[in-house]
């Protein structure tokens, strides 16, 4: 179980069995999780590490990318993040469920990790690494269903307008990038 003295690398494997009792639907799963303030600065390292996977995984396996599409990636996904936790306390705020927001975070960062190393393998896999690809989007929202019942003890409709709220906070996100950002050339 997290420890709250561990090292970087224990708090990452336990988080990975936390992220694998979210996917398998166990009630315990936030005892794997660290949300001490050491624990979430731990899962923004791991969102780091992701979205660095995002960026520069494909180039570090051979795959030709354009010129600065890691840092457009990097910069994206920044952007998203920041979007998806700030409409998670918006809306955890209004339910008067505050006390929900680190927990929230310190799973879904590290659900984020898990979902970027397995999105990197995918690349292996060529086409098939389409299976992969949707695999993981069905494990995040699942995931994601699970870190609102069993980390922050949501309701179904709470966690619902959570989903909700941070899909439209991404959508927004992703047009306002749009506007800033110059569209990749081929």
């Amino acid at each position: 179980m997290a420890q709250p003295s561990q090292t970087f690398f224990d708090e990452a494997t336990n988080a990975v069995r936390g992220c694998w009792a979210l996917i398998t639907g166990k009630r315990n799963a936030s005892a794997w999780f660290d949300f001490s303030q050491r624990g979430l600065v731990g899962s923004f390292v791991a969102v780091l590490i992701a979205m660095l996977l995002a960026g520069f995984g494909p180039m570090l396996l051979g795959i030709p990318v354009r010129a600065g599409a890691p840092t457009q990636s990097i910069i994206v996904n920044a952007i998203l993040f920041a979007a998806q936790a700030g409409m998670a306390w918006i809306v955890l705020r209004q339910m008067g469920r505050q006390d929900g927001f680190v927990p929230y975070l310190v799973a879904t960062n590290w659900v984020t990790l898990v979902s970027g190393v397995l999105l990197l393998i995918s690349l292996f896999f060529g086409e098939l690494g389409l299976v992969v690809l949707l695999a993981v989007v069905i494990v995040a929202i699942l995931t994601f269903v699970n870190i609102g019942r069993f980390i922050v003890t949501l309701s179904a409709i709470q966690i619902g307008l959570l989903f909700v709220s941070q899909a439209v906070g991404v959508f927004l996100a992703l047009g306002i990038v749009a506007i800033f950002l110059p569209v990749p050339t081929v």
